[in-house]
């Protein structure tokens, strides 16, 4: 079953090693499609604008970027996923090993909660605390 898609304002929050933290504020699309959940938007980077698109199931999560930067990062818990990232200058091969993995939507109000340690070629790059709010943006 498909959902219409909801326009939502968003809040993601993305904190590495508990220190460093980052926020962005926009607006996107949720949705409902068989067993997943939808969250899609677009934000703008210096290189270009990047299309994001974050599927959740019970127990599964995937996050696909696409545009300027080009992203493929899927999530289970406790389990280590290969995915990538291609940037301009190249692509790398990334792993996330996934530790909390929870998703709702209730009452116009949704919650996407992902901790995960994140490894780009081979090498850690730290653990990454993604946490993203939204609700229905009623105009």
């Amino acid at each position: 079953m498909l959902t219409p898609e909801i326009p939502v304002r968003i809040n993601v929050r993305t904190t590495i090693d508990q220190q460093e933290s980052f926020e962005l504020r926009l607006f996107g699309q949720y949705f409902e499609k068989g067993n997943a959940s939808y969250l899609k938007y677009e934000e703008a980077m210096e290189e270009g604008s990047v299309r994001t698109i974050v599927k959740m199931t019970a127990g599964e999560g995937l996050i696909l970027r696409g545009g300027s930067v080009k992203m493929r990062l899927p999530f289970e818990l406790n389990r280590k996923l290969n995915g990538s990232y291609e940037m301009p200058f190249g692509q790398f091969e990334t792993t996330t090993l996934t530790k909390v993995l929870e998703h709702s939507f209730e009452n116009g109000k949704g919650l996407i909660d992902i901790l995960y340690d994140f490894t780009m070629q081979g090498s850690p790059a730290g653990t990454y605390h993604l946490q993203i709010t939204f609700q229905e943006d009623k105009k």
